[in-house]
């Protein structure tokens, strides 16, 4: 369905220890995260904030455990702050992935995102930019764009719950306004689910500008809590609303399917934020990769 060659199999550290939630997995290590990915199967891993900050130090970490870093999250703020700071900060972090071997940046506009907020319902109060908001992150998106490809490299933009891109529409602006030359798209199956937009749609519009895929499933009891509960988007992490692919309530069999037929190249990353109390992480890992090489051939 694949070729190993071209598609590679990644997964995030959140499963370890949570960047937005510190407290979840506060006793995993850097050393035991990395130690488990490799157990579990997986050759590439995103970046968490126990990662050492000297990239020889990380990368020779990596190299003892045949992983590399394909991708890590980056906090945009075009819409609310001077364009030079987000340019600065992404430099930096374009420069960093570079010496690591990372070819994609993943970028998030995080101007008035609530999705750091512990209790802000996610569901009622999800930010809308104005126009002029609109104008300047797809002008910020084109720029960091062209700096990404100055070292090669991509920006992959990532949708997200309780930002300002979540749904199809916002998709759909923010890829009609961007230069396609520019800036991608990094398709998060768990996001789509949760935003109520089905993903087979979005994969088959833009399969073309998908640069990375975060595969991650929804669990549907939970997803039904919390648009009546009122939980915020960390509440929803903690309850357990995602899950790695095969647990949940996503059909993935015909997202690979578009994805093979139309050659997806890339990574593909397990990102299954969950309580590693509640979800080991070992386990969940070597889970997912069952399912997706019984699902792909990977």
């Amino acid at each position: 369905m694949f070729d190993r060659n071209k598609v590679k199999l990644g997964i995030a550290p959140i499963a370890w220890t949570n960047d937005d939630m510190p407290e979840l997995g506060a006793e995993n290590t850097f050393e035991q995260c990395i130690s488990e990915m490799a157990l579990a199967g997986y050759t590439g891993s995103e970046i968490g904030n126990k990662y050492p900050k000297d990239p020889e130090v990380l990368k020779k970490a990596l190299d003892l455990r045949n992983l590399t870093i394909c991708n890590t999250w980056f906090s945009a703020f075009l819409t609310t702050k001077p364009l030079e700071e987000t340019v600065e900060a992404f430099i930096k972090q374009r420069d960093f992935l570079y010496e690591l071997g990372a070819r994609v940046i993943g970028v998030a506009e995080q101007g008035h995102s609530i999705q750091g907020m512990m209790d802000v319902p996610v569901m009622a109060n999800k930010p809308v930019f104005t126009d002029e908001e609109w104008e300047r992150l797809a002008a910020g998106l084109n720029e960091l764009g062209r700096l990404a490809a100055e070292k090669d490299m991509v920006v992959a933009y990532h949708h997200h719950m309780g930002t300002g891109v979540q749904t199809f529409e916002e998709i759909d602006r923010l890829m009609e306004m961007t230069d396609p030359r520019l800036v991608y798209l990094l398709f998060d199956t768990g996001h789509l689910t949760f935003s109520g937009v089905n993903p087979q749609e979005v994969l088959k519009k833009y399969v073309h500008r998908i640069k990375h895929v975060h595969l991650k499933d929804i669990r549907k009891d939970v997803l039904d809590r919390v648009g009546k509960e009122n939980m915020s988007f960390l509440q929803a992490v903690r309850e357990g609303v995602f899950t790695v692919p095969g647990d949940g309530m996503i059909d993935f069999v015909p997202l690979f399917k578009i994805l093979a037929e139309n050659n997806y190249e890339g990574w593909f990353v397990v990102e299954a934020e969950q309580d590693p109390a509640k979800a080991n992480p070992l386990e969940y890992a070597i889970k997912a990769r069952k399912y997706i090489r019984e699902k792909t051939g990977l």
